[in-house]
């Protein structure tokens, strides 16, 4: 028998029960399609927060407080107060770390900020004056505060434009004196609408003096995180050591194992990024690849009612010289047509369901998604749906083959 009669047959085979073949291949459908949209949507976000990591430089490195976290356990010393203004300063003077630029405070100052009768909630940051330029974001209309209204813990603030939006409507805002955690500051600047990033909403920020919010604002004297720059990619190595160096002597630190701080170059947080979003990607895809299994028992449970529902047709085939070789592989063509067809399916559906949520997450987030066809992932599917259809359709089509002739033909 020719394949051309094989596939043939297989296929009219199916034909005979449309609404059952479209609802036996509903679990392979939403399988592969879950698969292609977890592969899809993954590399979306992959893409979008290492586009992110890298507008900072490739010359950036983070400075965090605390031991680095190794799990759970210490997860808490993510906060410890081991930054302070005294390694700031050792952190920019150039003859200790020569390999290094500028280096340029964080914090955060939690609460609402408002205006007349007007309350926001946006994100507040304390920093200093180099922040415009590590952000390459400059106000406009206004200015950036300079290092001597940091120096003077000067109560002056910028603002982004959803800021300026919420609170001031259609009037500009510059020179108005908001209150921030019961402490009035004059607007200087504001920022251009730039729109939202992976780390945060330009649109939704206020920046003012570290020494300010450190001052009257929290209470404090240390940082969240303290922001490097190399001066150039190359001595990005070399600055790492320094800035170890350095702080361990300022923290009079002696056994490297006792650091109380870590330091991030963006090389290490893009591949922390890819590591972890393979590792989600490839879980959540066990996940959904759990509807393939559920898919693959209903086919085999529909071939086989198939087969007892064809039972003389299978006799008439054998008594006029079809062979058991014959039988099953029609069988089996049945089942990988079946699964291979939801396959097909089911990746046209997740690469269309893939697209629209990242034109909703353009949309409506603000980000700037760029849309990502997983052709391995959708290449894989599809064999991996045939190949479904070929392992659970073995034992109805060996069912089908074994079938006495005489008693098949006699089966009512």
């Amino acid at each position: 028998m020719k394949w051309k009669h094989y596939l043939k047959t297989a296929a009219g085979g199916l034909l005979v029960h449309k609404s059952r073949s479209v609802l036996t291949i509903l679990g392979i459908v939403i399988g592969i399609a879950a698969i292609i949209m977890i592969s899809s949507l993954g590399e979306g976000a992959n893409q979008l927060i290492l586009r992110e990591i890298q507008a900072m430089g490739s010359r950036t490195l983070v400075v965090t407080p605390g031991k680095e976290p190794r799990g759970p356990s210490n997860i808490n010393s993510l906060f410890l107060d081991a930054l302070k203004e005294r390694e700031l300063k050792a952190l920019q003077d150039q003859s200790k770390v020569p390999s290094v630029v500028d280096a340029t405070p964080m914090i955060i100052v939690p609460g609402s900020v408002s205006y007349g009768g007007e309350t926001y909630d946006p994100t507040t940051m304390g920093s200093s004056e180099n922040f415009a330029e590590l952000m390459d974001v400059y106000p406009n209309p206004g200015r950036f505060f300079n290092a001597e209204e940091v120096r003077q813990n000067e109560s002056v603030a910028i603002i982004g434009s959803e800021v300026k939006n919420k609170l001031f409507g259609p009037s500009e805002g510059l020179g108005a004196k908001i209150k921030i955690r019961g402490r009035y500051f004059r607007v200087i600047g504001i920022f251009p609408q730039t729109g939202s990033s992976i780390f945060f909403n330009m649109d939704d920020l206020i920046v003012i003096p570290y020494t300010t919010g450190q001052r009257y604002l929290l209470g404090t004297d240390h940082f969240f995180e303290i922001i490097v720059r190399a001066q150039s990619e190359a001595l990005v190595p070399r600055a790492v050591a320094e800035i170890e160096a350095t702080l361990r002597e300022t923290q009079g630190i002696t056994d490297p194992e006792k650091d109380y701080f870590h330091i991030h170059t963006q090389i290490d947080l893009a591949d922390r990024v890819g590591l972890v979003g393979t590792i989600l990607t490839l879980l959540l895809s066990s996940i959904a690849a759990i509807s393939l299994l559920v898919g693959g028992i209903g086919i085999m449970n529909i071939m086989l009612v198939s087969v007892t529902e064809r039972t003389r047709e299978i006799g008439l085939r054998k008594a006029i010289g079809a062979t058991e070789k014959n039988i099953m592989t029609q069988f089996v063509l049945e089942a990988i047509l079946l699964t291979g067809l939801g396959g097909i399916i089911g990746t046209t559906l997740g690469i269309t369901a893939s697209f629209i949520i990242g034109q909703l997450i353009r949309r409506f987030g603000g980000l700037e998604w760029v849309f990502s066809i997983p052709i391995a992932s959708a290449l894989v599917g599809i064999t991996l749906s045939c190949l479904i259809g070929l392992i659970f359709g073995i034992f109805p089509a060996r069912s089908a083959a074994k079938k006495n002739p005489i008693e098949a033909l006699r089966y009512e």
